[in-house]
């Protein structure tokens, strides 16, 4: 085996493993990546990038089809063309495209596995990287299976499976009704699939406020022909045929041609031998990390990402590769932003916009909460989107403080409407501040000055 040293190892190749890995080169350190997959890493190829190239054709056409005067032609989509162009956005799962970006940073690039070998030691292949200052985990995750009675005797789908497939199923049975499940259960039906989505929880999205998730549920069974369940949970499942079927706890059973599992999510730690670098993974499979992203008591061993179950979203990993290299080149910062909510969007129709605490959440927290709830298209500007496009905002008013610590908006594409809530929670700034910021009419962000205005008005 041949010994390389570096400044820092870099483990994935993901958006949290890029970022690190380019700040630290760009500060001039001497850093290698190691990738056994994809660089770009499931976000790019399997899971956010794809599965937004599904779902938008359904959106640009249900405005078409709101707004008098817009060519629709036969109002329906092309499922092939649809794929197609999914396919393009993923680079038809081909990583050159990155490689530029590594190579004009002089980072080395190992493809293969990597595991420890002892403290600041990594094995890749026939090759033993040691790291001088930190070695980096940024290995992501992947879908987790759960303990199901006849799961792991079918073929049954994950995420990556859902989001490449080359043809339409002519049905599917989803399992789990968070964003995953949700956004592939619209995409999939909008294309042709009859779905039947299975959610154990009271409703979809569990995480966010109540009325996001009946919200959802609605627009997929009005507007796409989902079959929606909710309440109840698959018992067992077999093979029936070329296809599946599923026993609920509500003693009903469904058939359909596959079954897509989206029930969570699980760390990509197992293979990398953390005994042998003194470390060890919690009882998630999660690194658990300080403020700094170090794990443990370490001085050389940081998780980014989705490996140390902070918030597992892509952007939180970009900012996790940020705070780490920040540390790493000797200038101290902390995360705060999973204490405060971190923003988050589910792109369906309606869409569902998040950041901060929901009500529930911040009662938990023992917050004095109150909520401030407008219609979403209740803007002037809502009306060129054309009519009912529908939706709610809120907010959640720490009542003592006087500041926002939540806001969820939903409808037609509210992501937009995120960043200002996440600048206004992040930063405390007081309700009596924002009102002296001005939304431009007429735009739909005016729908602040509603929120404001109804806030003024004692309950």
């Amino acid at each position: 085996m041949s010994e390389r040293r570096y400044d820092a190892i870099v483990l994935g190749a993901g958006p949290a493993g890029e970022v690190c890995a380019g700040r630290l080169a760009d500060s001039g350190l001497r850093v290698a990546i190691v990738e056994r997959d994809l660089i770009g890493g499931e976000c790019s190829y399997y899971a956010c990038m794809p599965s937004k190239a599904l779902l938008r054709p359904a959106d640009v056409l249900a405005e078409a089809k709101r707004i008098p005067g817009v060519p629709t032609g036969h109002g329906e989509l092309e499922p092939a063309a649809v794929l197609a162009r999914r396919d393009e956005v993923v680079h038809n799962l081909d990583d050159s495209v990155q490689l530029p970006w590594l190579e004009e940073r002089d980072i080395d690039l190992f493809r293969g596995s990597a595991r420890f070998d002892g403290e600041r030691r990594v094995v890749v292949g026939e090759d033993v990287l040691v790291a001088e200052r930190a070695v980096v985990v940024a290995t992501g995750s992947k879908a987790a299976m759960p303990p199901i009675d006849g799961l792991d005797q079918v073929k049954a789908w994950n995420n990556r499976d859902a989001t490449s497939a080359k043809e339409v199923p002519e049905s599917m049975i989803v399992l789990g009704g968070g964003p995953v499940g949700s956004e592939l259960s619209q995409a999939w039906a909008s294309l042709g699939t009859r779905v039947t989505l299975v959610e154990g929880g009271e409703h979809l999205l569990s995480r966010e406020e109540k009325f996001a998730g009946e919200e959802v549920a609605e627009s997929l069974q009005k507007n796409f022909g989902v079959d929606v369940r909710t309440g109840t949970k698959v018992e067992a499942v077999r093979a029936e045929g070329d296809g599946v079927g599923v026993s609920l706890s509500d003693g009903a059973t469904v058939e359909a041609a596959e079954i897509l599992v989206a029930v969570g999510r699980v760390p990509n730690t197992r293979d990398l031998d953390l005994e042998a670098a003194g470390a060890k993974t919690n009882e998630h499979g999660f690194l658990d990390t300080d403020a700094t992203m170090r794990v443990g008591n370490s001085d050389w061993l940081y998780a980014i990402g989705d490996a140390n179950g902070r918030s597992l979203f892509t952007h939180m990993g970009k900012y996790h590769a940020w705070i780490a290299a920040e540390n790493l080149l000797g200038r101290s910062v902390e995360t705060i932003a999973e204490g405060l909510g971190s923003p988050r969007v589910t792109f369906t129709d309606p869409q569902v916009a998040a950041a901060g605490k929901t009500l529930a959440q911040a009662q938990e927290a023992g917050i004095n909460a109150r909520t401030v709830d407008v219609p979403t298209d209740g803007s002037p500007g809502a009306s060129f989107q054309g009519k009912e496009t529908g939706g709610t905002s809120r907010l959640v008013v720490d009542q003592r403080k006087g500041t926002i610590v939540g806001a969820t908006f939903t409808g037609f594409e509210t992501a937009d409407f995120l960043q200002a809530a996440t600048v206004a929670i992040v930063g405390e700034v007081p309700i009596s501040q924002l009102r002296h910021a001005i939304a431009p009419y007429p735009s739909r962000s005016e729908i602040w000055l509603k929120l404001l205005e109804k806030y003024e008005v004692k309950p």
